[in-house]
Parts: structure tokens; sequence; C-alpha cells
């Protein structure tokens, strides 16, 4: 449960953010002086809902390095760095991208790709996933990731994360300004009442759980569509399936909150509707229906 909590908390911390700056510059008082004003409340939904998963997205690349202490490979020294780096151009390549940096980090068995824009991505694996899986294995699983990149999820989920919050803040707000009125009667001045404000807070974080269930949901759809990129551009699904199948059989590498859904795989939550990847089973199953 503490997992889920910290997950829901990354997304709703800049938004909430904004929202208290924002009404501390005095646009709520504004937004409820003569009547909810419909138009000035969605803008003000807009800059809130986008600003944070805009600015997430572009600190992306920076904050996972520094999260995970991934080190990039500017000049390989291994032979193992120098068969990465050879593996990623060949897949970056194949997709049609910009070569991505890659970097290695230390850890339990995981994967990532990060970053605003697909010519300057980075993709990064863990030194767990190096020793427990084949060559073959990696591989796939660094199609999966250059598969990310090439169909722009990173962006895409930073666009549905400004949706949903946008309509989190903006339905906040409805709420506490009808409750604010209607059961708290408060209409003696231009001010929004203790009910108005106690009412956004508290939708804000309600509506934001209901927001994360459908950022989740999109993010399970992705990584089919990765899973299957990963297939093309390797020549055929064995060894993703295959890779899949051993990541199963591990404990996968816990990746920073705010990084969870980048990951190749990630722990099984409590709730499957907080889940931001799919059961290997049900991942396995759809690669198998592909060939």
């Amino acid at each position: 449960m503490k997992r889920i909590f910290l997950f829901l908390a990354t997304n709703l911390a800049v938004m909430l953010v904004m929202s208290v700056v924002l009404s501390l510059l005095g646009v709520n008082r504004y937004l409820t002086a003569n009547g909810l004003n419909f138009s000035m409340l969605m803008v003000f939904s807009l800059v809130v809902g986008f600003t944070g998963a805009f600015f997430s997205l572009l600190i992306s690349k920076p904050m996972a390095k520094w999260s995970t202490g991934a080190r990039v490979i500017d000049a390989p020294t291994t032979s193992t760095e120098l068969w990465l780096v050879s593996v990623v151009k060949n897949l970056a390549e194949r997709a049609g991208i910009g070569m991505p940096d890659v970097a290695v980090y230390d850890g339990a068995p995981n994967a990532f790709a990060t970053g605003a824009f697909k010519n300057s991505a980075l993709v990064a694996v863990s030194t767990g996933l190096l020793e427990s899986m084949t060559r073959e294995e990696v591989e796939a699983v660094l199609g999966h990731e250059v598969a990310h990149i090439a169909n722009g999820d990173m962006v895409t989920m930073a666009l549905i994360q400004g949706v949903v919050n946008t309509f989190v803040v903006f339905l906040a707000r409805v709420v506490g300004y009808v409750i604010d009125k209607a059961i708290f009667k408060n209409s003696d001045d231009d001010r929004p009442g203790i009910g108005y404000m106690v009412t956004v807070f508290v939708c804000e974080i309600i509506f934001g759980f209901a927001a994360s269930i459908i950022v989740c949901w999109f993010s399970r759809q992705r990584e089919f569509r990765a899973d299957a990129g990963s297939a093309k551009l390797m020549g055929n699904g064995q060894p993703m399936i295959n890779a899949l199948s051993r990541l199963g059989g591990l404990v996968p590498g816990e990746l920073p909150k705010s990084m969870a859904a980048s990951g190749i795989s990630d722990k099984a939550g409590v709730a499957a509707l907080f889940s931001t990847h799919p059961p290997m089973e049900e991942r396995i199953a759809a690669l198998r229906a592909l060939n």
C-alpha cells in the first residue's frame, strides 16, 4: 500500500503545488468573485495540469541519471559496454530514431528508457539484468526500450497525465464551488469560503486517485506495444518471450516512484488497477498470438 501511495503522490505533487501557488496569487478568488468563470477556470486548469506533466518530461533524462546513478557510456572500456552500444545503435537505426545515450546502473534486474525527444533519449540497463540474462534476452529488452522511444511513449504519457490533471483541477473546483454555495451558504463576500477550499483539496486527492487508474491503464497498453515493437526489431517474438519468462522469475529492481512506468517490469501492485505493467503471462500470451 505504501508503494501505491508514493506512486500516486508523485503524480499529484506538482499539480497540488501549482494549485496552491496560484491560489495564493489570488486566482481562485478571481474565479469565484462573481460566480464561477468556466472559461478562466479551464485556462487555469490547463496551466496547472500540463505544466507539471511537461516539466517532469523535460527533466526526465537528467533526473533518471541522478536518481539511479546511471553512468552513460561515452567511450566503451569493456567488451560488454562495446556490445551494448553496438546493439542499441543497430536497434535505433532499425527503428528510425537517433542514437540514444546508453547507460548502466547498479541494481537488481531492470531497464528503462526516458527522455523528452526521440532523437536524444536515454536507454539504461542494470548490472543485475546483464548478469541474469543471456545476450539475446538483453537485446530483446533493449529492443523493447528502443520501441518505447520510437513509439513516442514518453510524450504520450505526459500528454495523458496533463489531460487527466486538467480534469482533476477543473472538476475539483466546480464541486468545491457548488458545495460552498449550496451547503455552506457562502455568498456574503467575494472570497471563496472554507467549504470551497477544503472541498477542492479533498476532491483533488480523490479525483487524482481515479485519474491514476486511467494513466496506469494507458501505461499497461504501451507495454504490449513495446513488446511487439521488440519482436519486430528482433525479427521474431521468441527472444522477447524468453526475456519476459526470465524476468518473471526474478525480483525486478525497484526504480524511483516517478519512473516506475519506465522500467521493463515492475513489482506486482496491491491493486491491479494501479499497476503500470501487465502481468508477465499476459505479455507473453500477447507475443505468442503475434507469431
